[in-house]
């Protein structure tokens, strides 16, 4: 296939046969190639694929402006991004043009002057599809100056030109995306009257610069995203642009915890370059989704404002930090990750979620705390025997707190070395048959860990009681606990 950027003049490239086509056009034919010929579309996009991506493809297929309409962290920026992969790789350009001026259409003044005095021998640039996406963050500061365009003076004296030549207009952001892909992010934090600049843009494919009479016919395709909680608490869209938005589509958080894990999994930074090799169970990953699933219906959280899929991200690449920083300290060149190392997920926690009220009452903390707890539940309840059920009177983990209601307790301190973290945990009578049993674990380190998770949840369960001191977690007698803390002081059986 010949490489037509080698083409250098508008003649060659007359004589060469090509044939421009709009950004639309473009994007429609390239996608129906990539999907006759199987192609991933959208790569890294996972949970969409029945959902929003079909929809997606049907905009673009209609040659639509496009809103995506979904709460945090739901991949909306990332999929307006993957865009670009559908624009030819490289188009021509009249050289020097700073809105892409095709070399067949020319719009802008300069473009138009150049071709009248040179022709043929007007030379044309090739631009690659990634100059050709321009985005912008919508805030309220914006004006339509930055968007669209307005006169320059500096232009204008520099070059000795009065304000009627159409030279001293300095293009915006949109202009200057001609011919490619311009995303809005947050619209309805875009002032109204801004907004209002944008009418033209969608309906007549055009703009206009003050002072000018001039219309420049736009060839570009827009698409925004925004958050629906943006239309009550930080601004709103105004109906006539929503009106020329042609399709609205709605995101979605993760429905199942298996497609939460693939994109924890692809997105969390967990293989590093380090002197030390963090082995994470598949357990753990569970928790760490179920821990967003919590939070997701918590009485506790603005459920309105949601709760972003950064937040199992950046819980599992504290979780295996968390890990590698103690091997580091025990000088040990592997690990497994630990429950107690779930805990220290909570900064990961506390910044991902908008509380209510009564999550405010609670204290930040405690509530990350508590959906902790509450996902080890879930998972708890998945692998080990049922707490409640009973046979003949006793619960399958009755060795295990009929040891502990005999006075005896676990310390699991967070930097506590591998032998010392095991041995504490084997001095739990009937605690390493339940997890062999199980949890089925490969190696003793695995075997360690899910002792202390099965521990854990009948902690969650009200069967064993815990104490924390900052970097000590205490297990004990649930009753005991009990009657300690009504009592104000030790409880003697």
């Amino acid at each position: 296939m010949r490489d037509l950027t080698k083409l250098k003049t508008l003649g060659e490239l007359k004589r060469s046969g090509y044939r421009t086509r709009s950004v639309r056009d473009e994007l429609r034919e390239n996608l129906i190639a990539k999907m006759k010929r199987g192609d991933e579309i959208f790569p890294g996009i996972i949970g969409y694929e029945r959902t929003v991506l079909p929809q997606l493809q049907n905009a673009i297929l209609s040659k639509h402006d496009i809103i995506l309409l979904g709460l945090r962290g739901q991949a909306k920026t990332k999929m307006i991004r993957l865009m670009v992969n559908l624009l030819d790789e490289h188009i021509p350009i009249i050289k020097g043009s700073e809105i892409n001026d095709d070399p067949f259409k020319p719009l802008s003044k300069f473009a138009r002057e150049k071709i009248l005095h040179e022709g043929d021998d007007t030379e044309i640039a090739w631009v690659h599809r990634s100059e050709r996406y321009a985005e912008k963050l919508a805030t309220p500061d914006v004006t339509i100056a930055d968007l669209i365009g307005d006169i320059d003076p500096i232009k204008a004296a520099s070059q000795k030109l009065t304000y009627a030549d159409e030279n001293v207009i300095h293009f915006g952001l949109i202009p200057r995306s001609n011919r490619g892909i311009f995303a809005i992010n947050e619209l309805p934090d875009l002032q109204p009257r801004i907004q209002v600049g944008l009418l033209n843009i969608m309906q007549e494919k055009d703009i206009q610069i003050r002072g000018f009479q001039v219309r420049i016919p736009l060839d570009i395709f827009i698409i925004y995203s925004a958050n629906p909680e943006d239309y009550t608490n930080r601004g709103n869209i105004i109906t006539p642009l929503k009106d020329r938005i042609d399709s609205q589509i709605i995101t979605h958080y993760p429905k199942t915890i298996e497609i939460g894990i693939k994109i924890t999994e692809q997105e969390a930074w967990t293989q590093r370059q380090s002197e030390v090799k963090v082995n994470i169970p598949y357990y753990f990953r569970e928790i760490i989704e179920h821990m967003a699933f919590e939070a997701r219906r918590s009485e506790y959280v603005d459920q309105k404002s949601g709760v972003s899929a950064r937040l199992t991200i950046t819980g599992m690449e504290n979780l295996v930090s968390s890990a590698e920083r103690r091997a580091i300290m025990n000088d040990e060149s592997e690990v497994w990750t630990r429950i107690s190392d779930l805990f220290l997920t909570i900064p990961a926690i506390t910044g991902k979620v908008e509380l209510v009220y009564e999550g405010e009452q609670e204290g930040a903390n405690n509530v990350a705390r508590l959906l902790i707890g509450k996902a080890i539940n879930q998972v708890f309840k998945k692998y080990c025997p049922d707490p409640n059920k009973k046979t003949q009177g006793q619960t399958a983990y009755n060795t295990i707190t009929t040891w502990f209601s005999q006075g005896n307790q676990v310390d699991i301190m967070d930097d506590m070395k591998f032998d010392d973290y095991f041995k504490a945990l084997e001095k739990v009578k009937g605690l390493r048959d339940i997890a062999e049993k199980t949890m089925q674990p490969k190696s003793k380190f695995e075997l360690a860990s899910a002792m202390e998770f099965i521990l854990e949840g009948l902690h969650q369960n009200s069967m064993v009681g815990k104490d924390e001191l900052e970097t000590v977690r205490t297990y004990s007698d649930m009753i005991g606990k009990i009657m300690q803390s009504v009592g104000g002081g030790k409880y003697e059986r």
